[in-house]
């Protein structure tokens, strides 16, 4: 995809530019791990209150070391990110409020902390507070990391990186366990893994990613870089392997796309990639195949018609008299219009369930075994009998 936008209007790309491509896009991997999980968990807005929370812990950091690039800052801001959790969890425990109003007390407050603690004992550092939410992707690629006078590229790119390797080495070392105590923690506390630990440790490096991409990208494009592509990736799958290939995919390519949109228009680079990201979830939340809008309700049309037929076919069968099932006269007996009765009708006689008479309705073989086993699967709910239905009718797919 880099070479495909390498040359754009017959020039080449400047080294920032490739920069800032793959420093978005491996911030989005990054994001893209522990944020699959989140989701899954439900926990999506945890991590928008990580992000902010995470401030006094870059302050106290900061206050100690004097130095914004040293790793005690991230440490700390983790370790912020770990309490915020907490309070959360402590706070939805008591039973008086739900966990988004928990989350609505904690991160405010201890953003506000961080932001005090700057302005009484740090007014000669300036907070610019668009660059902390919104970040300045185009700046990044000027803050170089140098190591004996040699050049190795944006210190951005090798934070992110960094924490990206311990991501995906985390992910390997423990993906069965955290798929397990994501699904049902009762199963793994009796495998002998620890829900508490695992759940930490995903708190853990998702506030470590936080405060890795937060200099470069901001505070919301993290929680759009952790939560969108995980979110649209749902809509696609039930394999979690699958779900964190395709988070990662949607991410990768909103950060690129998104950074040529921002090219094209002049405008903030995290704000379009954020963009991207919407639209991305928009499209797919409107098309997926089984959990888009469109093929729910699609489904959902094709059940009612479905559960009509099932209607007409057992009226059929309880009446024996030519009166209750003459053609003409079948809405009135089973109180439909006449659309909806020519509608059920069709599906029927399509489904050779049905043939007319002289204007009388009776039940084919097929009909009637269809009706018998449909009523038995209602009631005992075991689709042995119906398994060879479950291609042609909705209503039999669960």
């Amino acid at each position: 995809m880099l070479l495909q936008a390498y040359i754009i209007n017959n020039k080449v790309m400047s080294n920032a530019q490739i920069e800032i491509q793959i420093i978005a896009s491996i911030a989005a991997i990054a994001c893209a791990i522990p944020g699959t999980f989140l989701v899954l968990r439900k926990m999506a807005m945890i991590s928008d209150a990580i992000s902010h929370s995470i401030l006094p812990g870059i302050v106290i950091g900061f206050f100690i070391t004097q130095d914004l690039n040293s790793p005690l800052l991230i440490l700390l801001a983790a370790v912020t990110g770990i309490i915020t959790v907490i309070l959360v969890e402590y706070i939805q425990k008591t039973g008086l409020v739900k966990e988004d109003t928990a989350i609505g007390l904690v991160f405010p407050a201890l953003f506000s902390m961080g932001v005090i603690m700057i302005a009484k004992n740090a007014n000669d550092v300036h907070l610019d507070v668009d660059a902390v939410l919104l970040g300045e992707l185009a700046f990044a690629p000027f803050d170089r990391l140098v190591v004996s006078n040699i050049d190795l590229g944006p210190k951005s790119l090798w934070v992110i990186g960094s924490i990206l390797i311990l991501s995906i080495g985390l992910l390997f070392a423990f993906f069965k366990e955290l798929k397990v105590s994501t699904f049902d923690t009762g199963l793994a506390a009796s495998l002998g893994f620890s829900p508490a630990i695992l759940h930490y440790g995903l708190m853990s490096i998702s506030s470590v990613t936080t405060v890795g991409a937060f200099d470069a990208v901001g505070a919301i494009l993290v929680v759009a870089l952790m939560i969108a592509p995980a979110a649209t990736a749902y809509l696609l799958t039930n394999n979690l392997k699958r779900m964190l290939l395709y988070a990662v995919g949607f991410g990768v390519f909103s950060a690129i796309s998104g950074y040529w949109v921002a090219h094209w228009l002049d405008a903030s680079i995290a704000g379009s990639i954020t963009t991207m990201l919407g639209i991305i979830f928009l499209l797919v939340y409107l098309f997926a195949p089984n959990k888009g809008i469109i093929a729910v309700l699609y489904r959902e049309k094709q059940q009612r018609t479905e559960v009509s037929l099932l209607t007409f076919l057992l009226h059929l069968k309880n009446h024996t008299e030519e009166r209750e099932r003459n053609v003409n006269h079948l809405n009135e007996h089973i109180n439909w219009q006449k659309v909806r009765s020519k509608t059920v009708l069709d599906l029927a006689f399509k489904n050779n369930m049905i043939v007319i008479k002289n204007k009388i309705v009776s039940l084919t073989d097929k009909g009637d075994a269809f009706t018998t086993k449909a009523i038995d699967y209602i009631i005992t709910n075991k689709d042995t009998q119906i398994e060879y239905m479950k291609d042609d009718f909705f209503l039999f797919r669960g």
